[in-house]
């Protein structure tokens, strides 16, 4: 079969990029479509260095590093995307990828790593982020928004198979465009991580520093407690989150895999406290011996084993945050490191290759039949 794989934007390598990864992984042979393309040459390994079929966004002025901006276009520009050569598209979807045209002999399986956040269920928390509560440009946002559900609605049935990254994005799914979704949780390389016996003192949180993430609760809950905290990321977040810092607050920007891997690997505990549709740092912590406290919503909830591999606090504030802490500070529960090895290791990179190619294997094998077609 021949085999596209569309993806959103290349620009990084976070967690729907080692999706995008593996998909590539198992189908060598396939092409690749991105929006835009505008990934450094040290990342363009997990690509293997294919030329990527990029859209017209590709071209636009300051695309570069301003795509973003140009969300009222993307689902035009993924609609001009010509797969009608291929007989089996992959889509690795969080905004329009989802959104390609095919025809009805060609099969589309999308993998959702989130129904459109900024459109949907975090539509008022990102506009309050971003300041466009009132006035004339937070109405026009609003306007495109509502386009944007309306597309992203109409989109969903250009797809055959939905495959979600967690339960929590499955019943989303539903919710959003009431279709089912397979539940086959994305890779975590639990290899690059090994529990080491001696702990530091220190807590440790990793993320990119976005409203949403809620850094800035943890680090007010810290500057509170006095603990010691290494906070590790970038982002248009950084500055405010730093101004709430306490002398006990350690601030690193973006580090190598390597250091990454140490900093887990010797922290007391992870911390987090967004709300996540799976969660991979919550998992690769695991595999590095380090319990995880974090807020109780969400892939959390699937990837944490309460007061097993974790503990999570009910309530997303700064107080609910330090009762968690200080809960954990009082030795009440003890965390097994082999425990959280074992546990982490369910979610690896042979399990979803495992997974995800049995998926389609099975659901190009019924499409061929055309059995599942009704008319």
């Amino acid at each position: 079969m021949k085999t596209a794989v569309v993806h959103e934007w290349l620009v990084t390598y976070a967690g729907s990029e080692r999706v995008c990864e593996q998909m590539l992984m198992l189908f060598p042979d396939a092409d690749l479509f991105s929006l835009v393309d505008f990934l450094p040459e040290h990342l363009r390994e997990f690509i293997q260095h294919k030329s990527v079929h990029t859209s017209f966004i590709q071209r636009l002025p300051f695309a570069n590093p301003k795509f973003r901006q140009y969300l009222p276009l993307m689902p035009l520009a993924i609609e001009q995307f010509d797969v009608s050569e291929y007989d089996v598209i992959l889509s690795s979807h969080h905004a329009v990828a989802k959104g390609v045209i095919t025809r009805a002999d060609q099969l589309h399986i999308s993998y959702v790593h989130t129904p459109i956040r900024y459109a949907w269920d975090l539509q008022r928390d990102y506009l309050q982020g971003a300041g466009l509560q009132r006035g004339l440009k937070a109405v026009l946002t609003q306007l495109i928004l509502h386009y944007l559900r309306l597309w992203d609605l109409a989109s969903a049935n250009r797809v055959d198979y939905f495959i979600a990254n967690s339960h929590y994005v499955a019943r989303r799914i539903w919710k959003t465009y009431r279709r089912s979704a397979q539940v086959i949780y994305p890779p975590v390389a639990v290899e690059r991580f090994y529990p080491k016996p001696q702990r530091d003192e220190f807590y440790f949180t990793l993320s990119r520093f976005v409203p949403y993430k809620r850094i800035d609760l943890i680090v007010q809950a810290f500057t509170q407690m006095g603990l010691p905290l290494v906070v590790m990321g970038d982002g248009p977040d950084l500055r405010r989150v730093t101004a709430l810092a306490g002398p006990n607050i350690q601030f690193l920007k973006p580090q190598s895999d390597a250091v990454v891997a140490d900093y887990m690997q010797r922290c007391k505990a992870f911390v987090y406290a967004a709300v996540e549709d799976f969660g991979i740092t919550l998992v690769e912590a695991q595999a590095a011996g380090a319990p995880v406290i974090t807020y109780g919503k969400g892939g959390a909830t699937e990837t944490v084993i309460p007061e097993k591999t974790g503990l999570f606090f009910a309530e997303q504030t700064v107080e609910s945050l330090i009762e968690a802490v200080w809960w954990f500070e009082s030795k009440s529960v003890l965390f097994d490191t082999d425990l959280l090895r074992s546990h982490a290791e369910q979610f690896s990179v042979k399990r979803f290759q495992h997974e995800f190619a049995q998926f389609v294997d099975q659901k190009w094998t019924i499409f061929r039949r055309r059995d599942d077609l009704q008319y």
